[in-house]
C-alpha cells in the first residue's frame, strides 16, 4: 500500500516546485522588461521624457506643447513606428534652438524698442522671453550699465538685437529732430528726472520707427525692460498670432497693464519670482473695481503704484510718430485704435527693495513735496523718492513692507476671488525653462569666445545689479539727454525769435504721459453724468 503512495507525493512536490520557479522567473523578468521598454521609449524620443532633459535645446519643448495627429503620422512614416516617434507642435512655435535664428520667415514681423541702463540679469530674460512669443527684432538704446562692454558686447551677439549707444553723434542727431519744433511734446521739455526720461524715450522711439521701416518690420512696440507682454486670448501663447488676428484696418492696439504685487521683500529676480498681479481697470467690471478700491489700494495714492494707461503697438507706416512712451500717433491721420480685452503688459514695478534707492540715485531733485512735483509725474514715485532720500534703511524697509509688499494672505485670497488679483505663471515658467536650458549662459559663453574676453567679466554683469552712470566702461562719446534740452533752452533764450519755433500742430493730441488708474473721484463723476 505504501509503494503506490510515494510516487504520488513526489509528483505533487515536483509540480509545486516548478510552479514556484516559474513565478519567481516571471517576477524577475517583468521589471527588467519594463525597464528595458522605458529605456527604448526614452531613447527613441517617445511619450516619456526625462525631467532633467525636458527643457534642453535639443527637445524644443515649452509648457503647452502638444502632439498633433497629422505630425505624428508624418513622423511615423519616416521612423516606421508611430508609437515611439511622436512629434510635438509647440504652443510657443518660435523656439527652434537657443539662438532663435528664424530669420525673416515670421509674419507679421514684430519689433520692440526700449531705452535701458539695465544689466544682463534683466535684459537677457526680457529679450529671450519675447523671442519665445515671436518678436524678431529689438532696438536697444543703451546707456549706463547697459552700455558697458561687459553688457553691450553680449547684447550685440544676439541675433535680431540692434544696440544703439547714446553717443555724441546720436545726441546731435536728436537735437535736430522736428519734435523740438512741435507742441505735442513741448510741455515735457527742460524738466528734470521723469520728464527728461520721457523726452528721451520719445526721441528714441522716433529713431526706432525709421530703423523698423528699414528692417521691414510690420509692428513696433515700446516697452521698458521691467515689462513683459502677456498674450492672453490668443489660441497659442504667441504675440505674433495675437497681432495677425487683428483686422487690417486696425493700426494701433493698446495692451492694458497689470501691476506686480510682490509677496516678499527679498526678491532678486522678479521675472522668475513674481506671479501675482493686480488687473487693470479696463479688464474689470466697474462695480468690482470701485467696490474694492480702498482694499486694493491699501492706503497708497492710487490703485496702481505707478501708471495705469498701458502700452501700445503700432503698424509701421508712413508718417508714424511716437506720442510719448505709452502711445503712437500719425502726422497725417488719426490711428484706428483698439484695446485688447485679455492680453496685457505685465509691469514689474518696485519689485526689489533696492528699487527705492536706485530711483533716488538717478534724480537730483530735493526731497520736498514741492520739488518732487516737477521731477515725477506720479504720486507714488514722489512719496518713494522722499522716503528713500530722508529715511534710514530700517525705516525704508518698514515703509516698503507697508506700501509695496502684500503680506495679508486673507486679503490676497479675497481680491483673487473678486478677480482683482490674479496669478500669471507663464512668464515665470518660460524664463525658468530658458535658464535651465542654458540659454543665458550659452549667450554669455559665445560672446566671451567671440570677443576674447574672460567669461568672468560677463558673469559679473549678471550678478551685479547696481548701476553707475559714470562708470569708465561707458563709451567716451556718451552724453545724457539733459544736454539736449540745455542746449535748446540756451538757444531759445539767446535768440527768442529763432531759438525754438513751435509749429502749428493743434490738430495733433499732446503726448500721453504715464497716467494713474481711475480713482474714487472718477467714479463719482461717472455716476453723476
Amino acid at each position: 500500500m505504501a509503494g503506490p503512495i510515494r510516487p504520488t507525493f513526489q509528483s505533487s512536490s515536483s509540480s509545486s516546485n516548478a510552479f514556484v520557479f516559474r513565478l519567481l522567473f516571471l517576477l524577475t523578468l517583468l521589471p527588467l522588461t519594463l525597464a528595458a521598454f522605458a529605456f527604448v521609449l526614452q531613447w527613441r524620443g517617445g511619450f516619456l521624457s526625462d525631467p532633467i532633459n525636458r527643457w534642453s535645446p535639443e527637445t524644443h519643448q515649452f509648457p503647452g506643447m502638444m502632439t498633433t495627429v497629422a505630425e505624428a503620422v508624418v513622423r511615423s512614416s519616416d521612423s516606421g513606428c508611430s508609437l515611439l516617434g511622436p512629434s510635438h507642435s509647440a504652443s510657443f512655435p518660435y523656439y527652434r534652438n537657443w539662438k532663435f535664428d528664424y530669420g525673416s520667415d515670421l509674419n507679421p514681423k514684430i519689433s520692440i524698442t526700449t531705452s535701458t541702463s539695465a544689466g544682463l540679469e534683466q535684459t537677457l530674460p526680457w529679450i529671450f522671453y519675447h523671442k519665445v512669443l515671436g518678436v524678431s527684432t529689438f532696438f536697444l538704446f543703451v546707456e549706463g550699465k547697459a552700455a558697458s562692454p561687459s553688457v553691450s558686447k553680449v547684447l550685440e551677439t544676439i541675433q535680431g538685437v540692434k544696440v544703439i549707444y547714446r553717443t555724441r553723434e546720436l545726441e546731435e542727431q536728436q537735437a535736430n529732430s522736428r519734435v523740438w519744433n512741435e507742441t505735442w511734446l513741448s510741455s515735457f521739455f527742460y524738466k528734470p528726472c521723469n520728464h527728461e526720461l520721457f523726452v528721451k524715450q520719445s526721441l528714441n522711439m522716433e529713431m526706432a520707427i525709421v530703423m523698423a521701416r528699414d528692417e521691414g518690420m510690420d509692428w513696433i512696440i515700446h516697452l521698458d525692460t521691467d515689462e513683459l507682454i502677456h498674450p492672453a486670448g490668443a489660441p497659442e501663447y504667441s504675440l505674433r498670432r495675437l497681432l495677425s488676428d487683428l483686422p487690417q484696418d486696425v493700426n494701433m492696439v493698446v495692451f492694458p497693464n497689470y501691476e506686480s504685487s510682490i509677496e516678499r521683500d527679498d526678491i532678486k529676480e522678479p521675472f522668475s519670482e513674481v506671479s501675482l498681479f493686480k488687473k487693470n481697470y479696463d479688464h474689470l467690471p466697474r462695480e468690482v473695481y470701485f467696490g474694492n478700491y480702498r482694499e486694493a489700494t491699501r492706503g497708497n495714492p492710487n490703485y496702481f503704484l505707478t501708471y495705469g494707461n498701458g502700452k501700445s503697438a503700432a503698424r509701421v507706416q508712413d508718417h508714424l510718430r511716437p506720442n510719448g512712451a505709452h502711445r503712437w500717433h500719425n502726422y497725417r491721420t488719426t490711428p484706428n485704435e483698439v484695446k485688447f480685452e485679455e492680453a496685457a503688459v505685465l509691469h514689474y514695478t518696485y519689485t526689489k527693495f533696492s528699487d527705492l534707492t536706485s530711483r533716488r540715485d538717478r534724480c537730483g531733485c530735493k526731497p520736498t513735496k514741492e520739488d518732487v512735483k516737477r521731477c515725477f509725474m506720479l504720486d507714488f514715485d514722489r512719496a518713494a523718492f522722499i522716503i528713500a532720500s530722508t529715511a534710514t534703511d530700517e525705516e525704508m524697509l518698514r515703509w516698503y513692507r507697508e506700501h509695496v509688499v502684500w503680506t495679508d494672505k486673507n486679503l490676497i485670497l479675497k481680491l483673487q476671488k473678486k478677480g482683482i488679483l490674479t496669478r500669471i505663471n507663464s512668464p515665470m515658467v518660460i524664463i525658468q525653462a530658458l535658464r535651465e536650458a542654458g540659454v543665458f549662459s550659452s549667450v554669455i559663453s559665445e560672446a566671451a569666445a567671440k570677443r576674447n574676453i574672460p567669461i568672468g567679466d560677463f558673469s559679473s554683469s549678471v550678478n551685479t545689479t547696481t548701476t553707475n552712470p559714470s562708470s569708465p566702461d561707458v563709451p567716451t562719446g556718451l552724453m545724457y539727454s539733459r544736454k539736449i534740452g540745455q542746449d535748446k533752452k540756451k538757444n531759445a533764450e539767446s535768440d527768442p525769435a529763432g531759438g525754438r519755433r513751435l509749429l502749428d500742430t493743434s490738430s495733433h493730441p499732446p503726448a500721453v504721459p504715464p497716467l494713474p488708474p481711475p480713482g474714487l473721484q472718477d467714479n463719482i463723476e461717472i455716476v453723476s453724468t
